[in-house]
């Protein structure tokens, strides 16, 4: 296992710039991981840690040591992609131990590594199969176990459940977050898929067109968003926004519709935000008014998607709600979870 340094990492494709003095610590044994929408530059600064896209400027470290002229096999890195990347011409077993063989270790020691990986991830029933006798889920195991025979200090995982089905997702999310604890390896995961990122990683780094918007906890995202951004991406539904200005201790939205506010910032007076607050930080029967517009009831709870100010909300509530839509529902946000967005720069204000 190893710590994972980059120093103001850069890369640029002549004269543009993806990647823009990317730096971050990740600590031995640590599950972080990389989100941000499409485009954001979080496969590429895998690829960068991994070999496989040449640095530009900046340094990356893995265990202590400047990796960024070394060949990825000597990285002592193991990747998992997307697609799986199996020879269709071997079994299981072969597939997995096939870069053991590469290096030339005695038939035993690569028959012993491969069995170990298998009863791990509860393939021994499948080694001598082929790729295509297997289903996708079972396809994605034998990657890991591709890279789990390898003992390497890092896991490096692009997008490995974006071809699954749902149902499959959720799956095979617990069984790497329950590898991760058992291995204890250093794993840097990619994903788009901020519902993976919550409930897999230590910390997530979110990414935005190359930068990095905010590094924390699934949890200090979720409760502190550093920004617009954070905020809109984090959570799902998304947080609630609602623009406006602040007058005296209150908010007043555009449309002159006051909200309730804890407290304001000392000095806003008059300052243009954005009034933020979570879909389950809403209560029935508080002193907002709003129409509602749908109503999705999911079982466990029922989402209402409704018109406040002017503006689209959602409210994720526990209780039955029997209101249709077109009718008014009353309702109050949480003042301890409400935030506030200066409506300029997008920063949280505290």
């Amino acid at each position: 296992m190893a710590s994972v340094d980059l120093i103001d990492v850069r890369k640029a494709y002549g004269d543009h710039e993806v990647i823009h003095g990317v730096s971050m610590h990740i600590a031995d044994g640590e599950f972080v991981a990389l989100v941000g929408p499409s485009g954001c530059g979080k496969s590429t600064l895998l690829r960068m840690i991994a070999g496989l896209e040449p640095i530009t400027a900046g340094e990356v470290h893995i265990d202590s040591r400047i990796v960024n002229d070394l060949e990825p096999k000597d990285r002592d890195i193991a990747m998992v992609f997307q697609n799986y990347a199996l020879y269709p011409h071997k079994n299981v077993a072969n597939n997995m131990g096939f870069a053991l063989q590469l290096r030339g270790l005695p038939k035993a020691e690569v028959e012993g590594r491969v069995r170990r990986a298998a009863e791990i991830l509860g393939l021994v029933p499948y080694l001598a199969r082929y790729p295509r006798q297997l289903s996708g889920g079972q396809r994605q195991r034998v990657a890991m176990g591709r890279a789990i025979v390898r003992d390497p200090k890092v896991f490096l995982f692009d997008e490995p459940l974006s071809n699954l089905d749902a149902k499959l997702r959720v799956q095979m999310r617990g069984e790497i977050k329950e590898l991760h604890q058992r291995l204890k390896t250093t794993t840097i995961y990619v994903t788009h898929d901020q519902v993976e990122a919550m409930t897999m990683a230590d910390r997530i780094v979110v990414l935005h067109d190359g930068v990095v918007e905010q590094i924390g906890s699934p949890l200090e995202l979720y409760d502190n968003p550093a920004n617009l951004f954070v905020a809109g991406f984090i959570g799902s539904p998304a947080m609630n926004m609602v623009h406006g200005t602040i007058r005296g201790d209150g908010f007043v939205a555009e449309d002159g519709t006051p909200l309730p506010l804890d407290r304001a910032p000392a000095g806003s007076d008059g300052r243009q935000v954005i009034y933020g607050f979570r879909p389950e930080h809403l209560s029935l029967g508080g002193p907002v008014s709003t129409q509602i517009t749908v109503i999705e009831p999911t079982g466990s709870e029922t989402q209402v998607i409704a018109k406040l100010a002017g503006q689209k909300i959602v409210g994720v509530f526990r209780e039955r709600i029997s209101a249709r839509p077109g009718e008014t529902l009353s309702v109050g946000p949480n003042l301890a979870s409400v935030h506030l967005f200066d409506a300029q720069s997008g920063h949280r204000l505290t």
